[in-house]
């Protein structure tokens, strides 16, 4: 019976031993072989080989006032919006501004012929005629009773009539002055001026058409508004309006402006509720320093009076995936969970505050690029 030979036998293991080795590490580099990853049922747990290619590190902490991010929109403060309206009832001859332009204080906006003004200049000649033939009877009967020709009862009854017709010519100089009409050059066309400084903000009128407060047409020509102060009006979920109070510190950024940061304060919570969406109306003045719009949307955050810890994490530590963020935490036996978190302010050294998801001294993955590369990979 031939002897079997133990040398190739052994040689082949050996070599097959090797083989299997080379698929988990590389000589040449030092390095591990590319981590396989394994999906768990739970879908935001992975099971990740060689677990330790991805540093952890501890959140660190901030302490800062406590925020609320709200959304909401510019408009006009409702106390600076100012209507021009021509008590001169008429037609539109001459229209001097539009919709959107930017106006001063007693700038001409309008003119208006109105009979009204007609009407008002007769009324004042005949008052004006009136008080001079009064006036001359009083005159004369102060006269009369000095010589005794009649009885202080005939000068009383022409100071009454007297005192009668100066008040009728007051009320009728008056209502010129309403109209805006000057007693000494009248016209049937009236002027109509701007009250305010602003931009006007709505139009109700054009050329031949009707104007003033008894034609059919609109008695607001114009509305002028002073944009230096601006509401911006946001919806607070109810759950969240325990969180706001008035007087409260706003920040207000706009996406047409990233870098701009304005600060107005809470003015008005309003008392009723949406019933559909269960929010708030929620006022916030802010200064206008010009690039306010009305109907821009803004995002609000509402600073709190108390300041609360909140975690920091590198920005490398944060995934942005679908609007949202997240971070790796580790969950044990080489597996990592990847939670979502609300981020806050960028800080400075490339920090990122973490309002809710993460507590400080919590391990998070330090660079979740190469974990994010790995998990596209799989």
């Amino acid at each position: 019976m031939s002897k079997i030979s133990w040398k190739p036998v052994c040689a082949l293991a050996i070599c097959l031993l090797l083989a299997a080795c080379e698929k988990k590490f590389n000589p040449a580099d030092g390095t591990a072989s590319p981590a396989q990853v394994v999906s768990e049922s739970d879908g935001g747990l992975v099971s990740v080989e060689n677990p330790q290619r991805f540093r952890l590190i501890a959140a660190g902490q901030i302490l800062a006032p406590d925020k609320l991010d709200v959304t909401g929109s510019v408009n006009p403060d409702i106390d600076r919006e100012v209507p021009v309206i021509s008590l001169a009832s008429g037609r539109v001859v001459d229209i001097r501004a539009r919709l959107d332009d930017n106006v001063k204080k007693g700038q001409l906006l309008l003119k208006v012929q109105s009979p009204d003004i007609t009407n008002a200049f007769d009324t004042y000649l005949k008052a004006a005629n009136d008080e001079q033939l009064a006036n001359k009877a009083y005159v004369r009967a102060q006269n009369l009773y000095a010589h005794g020709a009649i009885a202080q009862e005939g000068v009383e009854q022409a100071q009454d009539a007297e005192d009668d017709a100066r008040a009728d010519l007051e009320a009728a100089e008056q209502q010129l002055n309403t109209l805006g009409v000057q007693k000494d050059h009248p016209s049937s066309v009236v002027s109509v001026y701007a009250p305010i400084s602003g931009v006007i903000v709505a139009q109700n009128v054009t050329n031949a058409a009707a104007a003033g407060v008894t034609y059919s047409g609109s008695s607001t020509a114009f509305t002028v508004a002073d944009l230096s102060v601006v509401w911006v009006i946001c919806d607070v979920y109810e759950n969240d309006l325990p969180r706001v109070h008035i007087g409260q510190q706003a920040e207000i950024r706009l996406d047409a402006y990233p870098g701009k940061v304005l600060t107005g304060r809470v003015s008005d919570i309003g008392p009723v509720l949406d019933p559909t969406i269960r929010t708030a109306k929620v006022r916030i003045e802010v200064a206008n320093p010009g690039i306010l719009r009305l109907g821009m949307f803004v995002t609000a955050t509402l600073l709190s009076r108390t300041a609360k810890v909140h975690a920091v994490v590198p920005s490398d530590a944060i995934l942005h995936l679908h609007d949202r963020d997240w971070v790796f935490v580790p969950a044990g036996s080489g597996k990592f969970r990847r939670l979502e978190v609300q981020t806050g302010q960028v800080l400075s050294g490339g920090q990122q505050e973490i309002l809710a998801g993460v507590v400080p001294r919590q391990q998070v993955v330090s660079n979740v690029l190469a974990l994010e590369e790995t998990l596209e990979a799989q």
